[in-house]
């Protein structure tokens, strides 16, 4: 039986590291490269790095003298994998096979792709051709609106697509692609805990892993979205105000019964 998977996600906005609330509200809180070291130490399953900065770059120098120097997130890129010892998955403004490509050898093992596959849908397929579906792991960010209904968002929480998150989900499965990161929008930074309704909906729609993400705030949450349907459960906010989440997260969810590797 495969064991379930906790996750941490990096956010990255014009190279800083930051904590995110309603997909609007963006916090920095800390290095880029520094906290892969410590994610190192916890043996953490995977990570996931994702640049959500919109528009044109404002990259912000740092002066720290160890990552002097770094000038684009691919610099980040860079660093990050000569020190990540765990399966790594980058995300953000990947719009064609080469950007794709070029994320690949800079020591990405997945890459995520949101926009891109409205844009173009078949470079999904042609990825997964190449590196395998495994490398490629469809973004879906999902908003509950106050009537109950959902709706697939894109360019943060900017752009309404008119998609069902149901009916997107299998289209991307059909497309090829070897993982969904489920993202509820309405429950990002709230620490309320998973759309578990949602979760449950979109896994029992498609046969490919589902990695949840969107709400933990204690975690006893993390199981909830396993039991929900997801195979992984991913985090940002909390791995970052709390020491030793990741033991702790994973002893909450072996409490619970959950084939998790400790």
């Amino acid at each position: 039986m495969l064991k379930i998977r906790l996750i941490p996600i990096l956010l990255l906005k014009n190279g800083q590291l930051i904590r995110s609330e309603d997909f609007s509200i963006h916090q920095i809180i800390g290095d880029p490269i520094h906290e892969v070291q410590r994610f190192n130490e916890w043996k953490v399953d995977e990570l996931i790095y994702l640049d959500i900065t919109q528009g044109e770059y404002s990259f912000k120098r740092r002066t720290d003298h160890k990552i002097k120097g770094l000038e684009t997130p691919l610099d980040i890129l860079d660093e990050v994998s000569k020190t990540c010892f765990m399966p790594l998955t980058w995300g953000g403004r990947i719009r064609s096979f080469d950007d794709a490509a070029e994320r690949f050898r800079r020591g990405a093992d997945k890459i995520t792709l949101n926009q891109a596959l409205f844009e173009t849908p078949e470079l999904a397929t042609q990825i997964a051709r190449r590196y395998g579906a495994q490398a490629v792991v469809a973004s879906i960010d999902v908003l509950r609106h106050a009537n109950g209904s959902l709706e697939v968002f894109t360019n943060g929480k900017t752009t309404p697509t008119g998609k069902d998150p149901v009916e997107w989900a299998k289209t991307l499965e059909s497309l090829g692609v070897g993982e969904i990161l489920l993202q509820s929008i309405h429950c990002d930074g709230k620490g309320e805990g998973y759309d578990t309704d949602l979760i449950s909906a979109i896994s029992s729609a498609v046969k490919i892993p589902v990695i949840a993400c969107g709400g933990v705030g204690t975690y006893d949450d993390y199981a909830k979205a396993i039991n929900a349907g997801a195979s992984a459960a991913a985090a940002a906010n909390i791995w970052h105000f709390k020491e030793l989440s990741d033991r702790n997260g994973k002893r909450a969810m072996q409490r619970a019964g959950l084939n998790i590797r400790m």
